[in-house]
């Protein structure tokens, strides 16, 4: 493999790990503060609110149903008022993160309900307030399963932003596309492969790991 073959993969590596790590953190911001919201006026019956929860839950729904190759294009205007531009590294964020809110935020939401509703009730009967159900019971609680969702949402950002190489995202995917695949370079396609599945394989090992500390 030659020298600049090389350097472009670790170029596009970095392009790749940028775009996942940036959307994920995003979708974390965004994302987990929308599933505490949802379980809080939905199962842990923090507060009542019997409109907004739904209307929010099937905005959630609606951007999890169109498909990302799709939210790409749909999404170029918004791209390019946000990041001036719809091609490159940084307005493939744009998409991503709003591709990845929702899908975290239905993962946070699952680890967030399985918290035993027995812990909630006994600090609430001891006077805990609803703020500190969310900060001391539900969040510490939920840690383990929310650090699984994050593994999980990692892993399909790593595919997503792949999917986004095929309008000029950069990356290992738009390598792949480039070399591997308009110009028959059979090399530059094997070795992007085999930095995809290192790459994920990685994180499921460090997510695992993690998860499995928090829970002992």
């Amino acid at each position: 493999m030659s020298p600049l073959i090389v350097k472009l993969i670790w170029q596009s590596t970095l392009q790749t790990l940028e775009m996942v790590f940036a959307s994920t953190a995003i979708a974390v911001a965004v994302g987990l503060p929308l599933a505490v919201f949802l379980i809080a006026t939905g199962p842990a019956k923090l507060y009542r609110l019997p409109v907004l929860p739904r209307l929010i839950g099937l905005l959630v729904d609606a951007a999890r149903a169109v498909p990302f190759i799709i939210l790409l294009v749909v999404l170029i205007p918004v791209t390019r008022f946000i990041a001036g531009t719809s091609l490159g590294t940084a307005a493939a964020i744009v998409p991503l993160s709003i591709a990845a809110i929702p899908y975290f935020a239905r993962i946070a939401e699952v680890a967030l309900a399985e918290v035993d509703p027995g812990l909630i009730d006994a600090v609430r009967a001891m006077g805990g307030t609803r703020l500190s159900i969310i900060r001391s019971v539900l969040l510490p609680e939920a840690m383990p399963g929310l650090i699984g969702g994050l593994t999980v949402t990692l892993i399909t950002m790593v595919g997503a932003s792949a999917m986004a190489g095929m309008i000029g995202a950069g990356g290992l995917g738009d390598l792949a596309i480039r070399y591997g695949y308009q110009r028959y370079n059979t090399t530059v396609m094997i070795w992007v492969v085999v930095v995809l599945i290192v790459m994920v394989c990685l994180m499921q090992w460090g997510g695992n790991a993690l998860a499995r500390r928090l829970r002992r």
